[in-house]
């Protein structure tokens, strides 16, 4: 199993975000704009998320998942098989549209997968391990109203 480690992992948008985190300010509405967006699978460009030693890559569609606060994204998210975050929590809510393998979210104790097919909709400052089960790569989708953070929580 590989464990993503947490200090590198997104170092810089976990800097940005961090005077955003625990202000008292809700969380921008998603916006999308009116412009049509086609992107066969052969154009997508996917990239490492930074810290993760190529387990967890991402292919933006919209916006930019990096976007350090500077609004809405949507994007693939790619785990290996068996990569596991660890225990931590979002600042924003994270809807996850699980289309290849088996994601698992562990919460309070219990686990739930998530096979191909599914969605969940993870609460902001929620607790929680997840990752990918062994045996087959899982591909997200996944979209929020500014970038993608992953905060580690102490267990």
């Amino acid at each position: 199993m590989t464990t993503v480690p947490f200090r590198p992992l997104l170092v810089a948008s976990l800097l940005a975000l961090a005077g955003t985190a625990c202000a008292a300010t809700p969380a921008a509405p998603l916006a999308l704009d009116d412009a049509a967006v086609s992107l066969p699978a052969a154009q997508l460009q996917w990239r490492d998320v930074p810290g993760t030693g190529g387990a967890v890559r991402y292919a933006n569609t919209q916006g930019d998942i990096l976007s350090d606060g500077k609004g809405f994204y949507s994007a693939f998210v790619r785990f290996k098989a068996g990569t596991d975050n660890g225990l931590h929590t979002h600042s924003q809510t994270l809807p996850t549209v699980v289309l290849a393998g088996t994601f698992y979210a562990r919460i309070d104790g219990r686990e739930v997968l998530y096979p191909a097919g599914s969605f969940y909709n993870l609460p902001a400052g929620k607790v929680h391990e997840s990752g990918c089960k062994a045996g087959t790569d899982c591909l997200l989708f996944q979209y929020q109203a500014n970038n993608f953070d992953l905060v580690s929580a102490k267990g």
